[in-house]
């Protein structure tokens, strides 16, 4: 009893300072052209979809390159700067990082309207290797980017060397546990989106209500848009996205992969879409990384697994050191 009131207690006390930086939460526009990235940022004109967009990237070469390049692929809840230490780390040892924001998230194009694809992004993330001269690469996803990163593997088995997961979505078709709700549905959540809720459902399903100050960051990118008046564009597109999550599983396909794969799993995470839309007993069967996990690795011919103990959605955030040491084992083998 007295550890759950000390949880509460600390719960109540992160809202309150929330609160007080929710106050001083600064206007984002649209395409974070008044965020600085860790890294010079270049982008790539394209035109898809009867549309001119822009797709923003880093592209990191080191004075040490080993001729060895990998692209980042971010999650859905944030863009290319949260690899910062990453890119650090790996540029160090050598290797050429490529990190794109996908077209509707960081700094790349916001479209009015857009049929999201995985398919569409990966061959979007090719056409910029292709530009870069880039033809082959590991290729790394967390998050939402796991799903992005399985089906550039598929597409493209020629180009991708090696295949690393983190903690991705999609381990599981939640089309089989969780109602269908249309885009409009998804955009009315989005559009009530503020700085406190944002950093609620983080806290909860990203850190088991521990939080550090430098987990800000990522709320604060989010955040920072809803004081937009452009926010409704941005809205719209997280919706879309949230639509192509849901009805475009890769779960079906792992048997397929054939690059040498490193699945890097957090096992508190319990990240999954759709919880508030199903029955507690559900909702205890859904996002189990400590089970999905182990069942992702026997289903990816030629992979290996690390499971990182008491580490949620984010590894390499909230323990970066357990996260890069197999990672550039992997890369280096």
């Amino acid at each position: 009893m007295k550890k759950y009131l000390i949880t509460i207690l600390l719960v109540i006390l992160t809202i309150q300072l929330g609160k007080a930086q929710a106050d001083k939460l600064q206007w984002l526009d649209i395409e974070l052209s008044n965020y600085e990235y860790p890294f010079p940022v270049k982008t790539l004109n394209l035109k898809i979809q009867e549309q001119d967009l822009i797709m923003a990237y880093m592209d990191v070469k080191p004075d040490n390159y080993n001729g060895k390049n990998i692209v980042l692929f971010h999650g859905k809840n944030f863009n290319g700067a949260y690899w910062e230490t990453t890119i650090e780390a790996l540029t160090k040892e050598g290797f050429r990082v490529i990190v794109p924001d996908q077209i509707g998230f960081g700094k790349s194009s916001k479209p009015q309207h857009f049929h999201y694809t995985f398919q569409q992004l990966a061959k979007n993330t090719k056409t910029l290797l292709d530009t870069l001269n880039v033809n082959k690469t590991a290729v790394l996803g967390h998050s939402m980017g796991g799903m992005l990163a399985t089906r550039f593997a598929l597409m493209y088995p020629g180009i991708t060397e090696k295949f690393i997961l983190e903690n991705p979505i999609g381990l599981e078709d939640w089309k089989l546990k969780v109602p269908y709700k249309p885009v409009e549905w998804w955009y009315k959540n989005e559009v009530k989106k503020s700085y406190e809720g944002i950093k609620k459902y983080q806290l909860v399903n990203y850190y088991d209500n521990n939080w550090k100050p430098e987990y800000d960051e990522w709320v604060n990118l989010l955040a920072g848009w809803t004081l937009n008046s452009d926010y409704k564009t941005i809205a719209w597109n997280n919706a879309l996205t949230y639509d192509m999550i849901f009805t475009q599983p890769v779960v079906y396909e792992f048997k397929n992969i054939t690059a040498p794969t490193l699945l890097i799993i957090g096992t508190r995470d319990r990240t999954a879409l759709g919880k508030p839309l199903v029955t507690e007993a559900v909702r205890k069967t859904m996002g189990l990384y400590n089970e999905l996990g182990k069942k992702t690795q026997k289903a990816i011919p030629d992979s290996e697994l690390v499971e990182i103990e008491n580490v949620g959605h984010l590894p390499h955030i909230e323990k970066f050191e357990s996260f890069i040491k197999p990672l550039i084992k992997f890369l280096k083998n």
